[in-house]
């Protein structure tokens, strides 16, 4: 099968509806728009199977895998969904062309889980002119909260801007006063998290040193080299993908002793193993999805309804892939949106379902997260809570929202 092009039915309901019945339509009449039907959804989704952000196509991947065992076991409300997950290289022109082939030619009904904050925002506007959703998008950059100009597009992640103050909260509660060292990716994304922390911390510590890397960058290392000679005792590591294994490998070669504290987006396992166990000790990042593979979890009645799954469908994911993990509970997050639908299959009742989340939890939740999105607010997440990397798991602290 060509992993870069996903013409695909998804998964069987891995479980009951946490959103509650379907809403009614009145007179029991079904409304669809194009990309619905008596008998199927289509949904869309570009996201980088190859190119810089590769590491992230297990997103796609298990989400197909999650449609088609849904599909098996009757798809949704009697309909089957047929999940189109192109491959866009995280290349924004690329993106551009597949979403134009999704909206224009396959005629979904909308997109969900897309990734990438450049390539997502060269569509956004695309999309919301054609009133396509553009939902629980795999990117958190503040402009993804935006009723009033961009009421189609949705967040799924936490937003930067929401996990930069509760990352700049945990530094200024745990060392007053400290000396920030922080790497950052030169774009949109890394831009909304250092400005987010900056604003956070405020006088309660300074940041003593930047670096910048842009994804065409072969290593970090002279950016580590610059922050290491700064003298910083906190080590802000906004770093993504490939940069973030070696940042922090790069940090542990040069016996670099300041406390690392790391973006929610790369605490993976397949960055921490690629960087080494050893070089990741200590680090402290938010978290708000369990940790895949820890014992802690491995009884969990969500962790090993997924873990069936990725048997079964996707063996050559390793059973501790947590980005795998949090695509699967997008998936299942979406299959609930649409149980809502019910028999109203319009771009703008599919909308509505999706901001209109409060309190909703998934299998890939921690307790004590739920989404929080609502049709004035889209922010997915108002709190994250805290963990420090221990011989391979994450030990979970407290729980640390943006207003401190």
């Amino acid at each position: 099968m060509d992993r870069r092009k996903f013409l695909l039915a998804g998964a069987g309901a891995l479980g009951a509806s946490a959103l509650g019945g379907a809403p009614a339509v009145a007179g029991g009449v079904k409304k669809y728009d194009r990309g619905a039907s008596d008998t199927e959804i289509r949904l869309g989704q570009t996201i980088p199977y190859s190119g810089a952000g590769s590491v992230y196509g297990v997103v796609g991947l298990a989400q197909a895998a999650y449609f088609d065992e849904l599909n098996e076991k009757g798809g949704v409300n009697g309909r089957k969904i047929r999940f189109i997950s192109l491959d866009d290289a995280y290349s924004a022109p690329k993106t551009v062309e597949a979403t134009r082939r999704l909206v224009e030619q396959e005629e979904v009904l909308g997109l969900f889980g897309s990734l990438g904050t450049a390539t997502q925002a060269a569509v956004q506007r695309y999309l919301n002119s054609k009133k396509i959703p553009q939902l629980l998008l795999n990117a958190g950059a503040p402009r993804w909260n935006d009723p009033q100009k961009f009421p189609y597009t949705t967040p799924g992640i936490p937003l930067y801007s929401i996990e930069g103050r509760i990352l700049a909260n945990y530094v200024a509660a745990r060392k007053p006063g400290a000396k920030i060292a922080a790497l950052y990716q030169n774009d949109e994304f890394g831009r909304d998290y250092i400005k987010a922390f900056r604003e956070g911390l405020g006088d309660r510590g300074t940041i003593v040193a930047e670096a910048h890397y842009d994804l065409t960058d072969a290593t970090v290392d002279s950016q580590m080299l610059k922050l290491v000679q700064s003298g910083a005792d906190i080590f802000y590591n906004c770093s993504s993908a490939k940069a973030a294994s070696q940042s922090i490998r790069k940090a542990h070669e040069l016996g670099w002793t300041a406390e690392q504290v790391l973006i929610s987006t790369s605490t993976s396992a397949s960055i921490l193993n690629a960087a080494g166990k050893a070089a990741a000790q200590g680090i402290v990042a938010a978290h708000y999805v369990k940790q895949i593979g820890s014992k802690r979890w491995e009884n969990d009645p969500g962790v090993r309804t997924w873990q069936a799954l990725r048997a079964k469908r996707l063996p050559n994911i390793t059973p501790d892939n947590s980005t795998a993990f949090l695509g699967y509970g997008v998936a299942v997050l979406m299959h609930q949106i649409l149980e809502r639908c019910g028999d109203e299959l319009t771009q703008e009742n599919l909308l509505r379902q999706a901001t209109s989340l409060q309190g909703i939890t998934t299998p890939a939740l921690l307790p004590g997260i739920s989404y929080a999105a609502t049709p004035t607010d889209y922010s997915p997440f108002n709190a994250l809570i805290m963990g420090k990397y221990n011989d391979g798991e994450w030990v979970l602290g407290d729980r640390v929202t943006a207003a401190g």
